[in-house]
């Protein structure tokens, strides 16, 4: 008995540490969002917007990796593509606020119209711990449009 309940505590710490390790491994840098961002605003510049979309929204397009993915807004706030969630691609955005009611897409515009690039921070759902994270999206016009990837800061 005793031993099988040191077996069951090691396997269950053994689990807790792997799914805790596995988690930090998918998390991205601030570094590898802003790769993102530039390598998709250079497939859109050298292949166009359908083919680059395209690439976004596709899994296997080289534009989603463990927890980054590509998300594009107009400067309106309006969701032209979402790399995950293609539900909200079409919808205005512009008053969405996060769980402390800050307006971060219309945040995204401001530095989208003035700065044209720059780190917009937030909180959000982490969708692997299911609860409000701190989360930056690094943002970058392109045309009437800014593309972004977001990372969460834990």
């Amino acid at each position: 008995m005793r031993v099988r309940v040191i077996r069951f505590v090691f396997v269950f710490c053994a689990a807790i540490f792997f799914a805790g390790a596995t988690h930090a491994q998918q998390t991205a840098s601030p570094d590898q969002a802003i790769a993102l961002v530039k390598k998709a605003v250079a497939f859109y510049r050298a292949e166009g917007k359908a083919k680059a979309f395209a690439a976004f929204a596709d899994p296997k397009g080289g534009f989603q990796t463990n927890d980054l993915y590509i998300f594009v807004q107009d400067l309106k706030g309006d969701m032209l593509l979402h790399g995950r969630n293609p539900g909200l691609n079409g919808k205005d955005l512009i008053g969405l606020k996060d769980a402390d009611g800050k307006p971060f897409v219309a945040e995204m515009v401001k530095v989208a119209t003035g700065k044209g690039s720059g780190w917009v921070d937030y909180r959000w759902v982490d969708p692997a711990t299911r609860k409000i994270e701190p989360k930056s999206s690094y943002i970058e016009r392109v045309d009437d449009m800014f593309f972004g990837a977001g990372i969460y800061k834990h």
